[in-house]
């Protein structure tokens, strides 16, 4: 009970700074051009509209066009503003709205230079990608001298720990999650059988942002996630020194000094991965798998499989 009411007091030491929220870039006049060479790549995150790509080439867009035609076709059939999620302007311009079907995109071009010369067609492809961005979080592992593993104190014990951490990072709108959490007899130095927990738990930043703390300063994801390791750190610095000034003798359950350990961790969701060689325009994106490849798991590279016919992949 008193390793509990430390823990807590710990927790209402010394009050965080609030931070604030950024707003990330707008890319609403980025056009992208097409190529009679190759397919030109384009990139979009998921869930969110494209830039402006264009039925045209760089050679075209510098010509006079006379009763041009332009016809979009993309992996489920021809395009049309009809759709919500399609967006096809007079001149031909092309905007995925809420974006999730990754493929390959081809616009037909039916024009005449001048009103004397034949009709010209031409066909222009785009590879469109769907992307997110990695999700990033930090791994941590800590050892406490434990109750005998077999002891319902120990449950006790990691569920009021795991709470104090929970609310140590919700003002800065992140979530702690327990990985595992193990007990093992260890043999000390020179020294008899003792009881240790191993824990391990990941901080991650929550998708929704709280409001009510981004008033002064950026509030982004990653600056989010390392106020938390600086909370975090500090929590289990001062365990060490609460232990230290503590007159007492030491209780039952308490952290043991210099285990904590931590490390950044990126992952991509299942059916997106990174690949720079592929990539390169986007090479710490989370890119959807090209058929030929797949990723189960939150891992970070799209594996090979010669049965995946799909873009996005999570099975082989």
């Amino acid at each position: 009970m008193v390793v509990l009411m430390s823990l807590f007091y710990l927790l209402t030491v010394q009050p965080s700074k609030r931070i604030l929220r950024s707003a990330g870039p707008k890319h609403d006049n980025l056009k992208i051009v097409g190529s009679v060479v190759f397919p030109v790549k384009v990139y979009v995150k998921l869930n969110h509209h494209s830039p402006r790509i264009l039925c045209l080439t760089n050679h075209l867009r510098n010509l006079e066009l006379i009763d041009p035609i332009f016809q979009w076709t993309g992996p489920g059939g021809s395009l049309s503003s009809k759709n919500s999620s399609v967006q096809i302007s007079p001149s031909g311009t092309l905007i995925l709205r809420h974006f999730n079907q990754s493929g390959v995109y081809t616009c037909s071009i039916v024009y005449k230079l001048s009103a004397m010369q034949p009709v010209e067609h031409l066909i222009i492809k785009y590879l469109i990608y769907a992307y997110s961005d990695p999700k990033n979080y930090y791994e941590f592992t800590a050892r406490y001298h434990t109750a005998p593993c077999n002891s319902s104190e120990n449950a006790y014990f990691e569920k009021a720990l795991l709470q104090v951490l929970s609310k140590l990072v919700a003002e800065v709108s992140c979530e702690v999650t327990l990985i595992k959490s193990e007990c093992h007899h260890v043999k000390m130095q020179r020294g008899g059988l003792q009881n240790e927990n191993f824990f391990t738990f990941s901080v991650t930043s929550l998708d929704r942002e709280n409001h009510r703390l981004c008033q002064q300063r950026d509030c982004g994801a990653f600056y989010r996630l390392t106020k938390a390791k600086h909370l975090i750190e500090r929590f289990f610095k001062q365990q060490v020194e609460h232990t230290r000034k503590s007159s007492e003798l030491l209780p039952k359950l308490y952290y043991i000094e210099g285990t904590l350990q931590m490390v950044w961790v990126d992952h991509c969701y299942p059916g997106y991965g990174m690949n720079a060689q592929m990539h390169p325009e986007c090479p710490k994106c989370c890119v959807v798998c090209s058929p030929g490849s797949y990723n189960p798991s939150n891992g970070n590279h799209c594996l090979q499989c010669d049965r995946s016919s799909i873009y996005g992949a999570t099975k082989c």
